[in-house]
């Protein structure tokens, strides 16, 4: 591509609007636009890179042997009312009616069709197992969208399902894509973890996620310093350290005055906030109920939800708060009329601190005996420096972007939907399903959080919108001009992924472009060609060399195969 011809801009200043570097990078490098909220274009260089993400996709998919097909976006929304999905997602979900008044959306995730597409030739035994994928367009209404590609309202999903007889055909299945994602991840470049996650609205007996570490990140990936444990904070089982042999002490109502959080409270006391509980007033389905968690700990609502088959954890209004004896800012469980949840933890403290539904007093020397609860269960998030459940090690955090997952659906959506098979004995069964999806939208954006400098995109070969740019000194030297164009021109034949800065502007321009937008090795054609010398310069590591003329082709050639090995 010669610059001069073609549709190409950057930006000199950072975006205005743009709160993550590979945001900011991407709008500055001419690859993407915003349009609003969450809705971006991809503008041909940035295409190019999205492109080549997908290439990589399609031929690992390709080669685990799953097979391609298109869904429709825009989708009747019964298919997701069968299997109890447009109240899962909520106001996720853009609904829309057709001139008929029927309810459409524009597809948040294509289980449902899968599994109708399935249902189309799976009759008998004989017909599984097989793994269909796509690459298109998926709609989900963020509420509040951000960091460029990372978090939006439209992007595209490669999303593949399986299809077996029984769960021992579904954990291949599942074994064969995570190794197919395993490639294309290290095929990019990208520091990752596979991590343990919720299953979430696409329900299914297992979900792991690949998290790429960056310090952006919108996840907390929990992570063990002993042995190989990694998991989603959402769902980390909290082990509690708690080994309380105190004798008990009775208990004892005290007076705090003024003093409304658990911190001012264990302060004006002179007590750790470890020795204390706090109580969350929250709105579950319409009821009050009160969590008690101990003083320092935050309660996990994805826990929350699983334990209680609830949708969403909402702080209680007052009106709902009246409906029992609590006291805002000095509630505890000792005859506490209302539903009473509280945390594992709990049940190994002693002598500990509470609120006493009264206005200005706590209790001191609270213990398990003086309360009354309805439930336990494990419903805090976990620390760093807590129990790793699996080793007993220390556990530390890292931030992450999500960047593909992996789900065991099981029979969810074949039961729903009627997707049955005969066996051998003519006995029917329904198929069990996993499900896996990639955004290469995050990838992209993923990819740069990990790899830029204060000069722009840092782009493996494997992506870059092209491999090598030849940038002109002097448009106006005849000479150089003969040697760029036949540059270009061998390079091209040699099926190299050429840019030729051609254009009437400064050196200082040019290179600060061809740096903003990635591209990994530079040609400088410039007053050494006298001496049958151009500058070569790598990107990745601001390495620069002069290379005779005779040489140069031969060797991006090779650096190119052996980089794309």
């Amino acid at each position: 591509m010669k610059i001069s011809k073609s549709y190409f801009f950057t930006l000199r200043e950072n975006a205005k609007d743009e709160e993550s570097q590979s945001g900011n990078l991407l709008v500055r490098s001419g690859m993407i636009k915003k349009v609003g909220a969450g809705i971006y274009m991809f503008l041909p260089m940035g295409l190019r890179t999205l492109d080549k993400i997908k290439k990589i996709v399609k031929e690992e998919m390709d080669k685990a042997g799953a097979e391609e097909l298109l869904m429709p976006s825009l989708i009747p929304s019964e298919y997701y009312e069968k299997c109890g999905r447009v109240t899962a997602f909520g106001n996720d979900m853009f609904n829309l009616h057709d001139r008929y008044n029927k309810n459409l959306v524009l597809g948040p995730t294509h289980e449902e069709l899968f599994t109708i597409a399935a249902k189309a030739m799976v009759k008998s035994y004989k017909d599984l197992h097989f793994t269909l994928y796509q690459q298109a367009d998926k709609f989900r209404d963020e509420p509040r969208p951000r960091y460029g590609l990372i978090r939006v309202r439209e992007f595209i999903m490669k999303d593949a399902y399986s299809f077996d007889k029984d769960e021992e055909g579904l954990n291949i299945s599942y074994d064969n894509m995570k190794e197919a994602y395993n490639r294309i991840y290290n095929r990019l470049g990208i520091n990752y973890k596979i991590v343990r996650s919720d299953c979430g609205a696409m329900g299914g007996t297992l979900s792991e996620e690949y998290q790429a570490l960056t310090d952006i990140g919108e996840d907390t990936i929990v992570l063990c310093d002993k042995c190989g444990y990694s998991s989603n904070l959402e769902i980390t089982e909290c082990i509690s350290k708690i080994n309380d042999q105190e004798k008990e002490l009775p208990l004892e109502m005290v007076e705090t005055p003024h003093q409304e959080t658990i911190e001012d409270v264990c302060n004006y006391l002179n007590l750790d906030v470890k020795k204390s509980i706090k109580a969350l007033l929250m709105n579950i389905n319409n009821e009050l109920v009160v969590f008690f968690v101990r003083g320092d700990r935050e309660l996990n609502e994805t826990k929350v939800c699983k334990l209680l088959n609830c949708q969403e954890v909402n702080f209680a209004n007052d009106e709902l708060i009246s409906t029992s004896n609590a006291v805002p800012g000095y509630t505890g469980p000792v005859n506490l009329k209302a539903k009473v949840i509280i945390d594992n933890e709990i049940l190994k403290m002693k002598n500990f601190c509470c609120g006493a539904n009264k206005e200005g007093y706590h209790y001191i020397n609270a213990n398990l005996k003086d309360i009354k609860y309805d439930l336990v269960a494990d419903i805090v998030n976990v620390k760093e420096d807590d129990i790793c459940p699996e080793c007993g090690g220390n556990i530390y955090f890292k931030k992450g972007i999500e960047i593909g997952n992996l789900f065991k659906l099981g029979t969810k959506y074949s039961e729903k939907l009627g997707l049955t098979y005969l066996d051998e004995n003519n006995n029917e069964h329904p198929v069990v399903m996993g499900c896996y999806g990639l955004g290469p939208g995050r990838v992209l954006a993923s990819i740069i959080e990990q790899s830029h400098d204060e000069n722009g995109l840092i782009l493996p070969l494997s992506i870059a919108p092209y491999q090598v740019a030849i940038v002109q000194i002097d448009m106006k030297d005849k000479e150089q001009t003969k040697v760029a164009e036949k540059l270009y021109n061998e390079l091209n034949k040699k099926h190299i992924e050429v840019i030729y800065d051609d254009r009437e502007e400064r050196p200082g321009v040019k290179f600060k472009d061809m740096d903003l937008i990635g591209i990994p090795l530079r040609l400088t054609v410039g007053k050494k060609i006298k001496e049958n010398q151009v500058e070569l310069k790598y990107r990745h590591n601001g390495k620069q060399e002069d290379i005779s003329l005779d040489d140069i082709v031969n060797n991006i050639v090779e650096y190119i195969k052996d980089g794309l090995k």
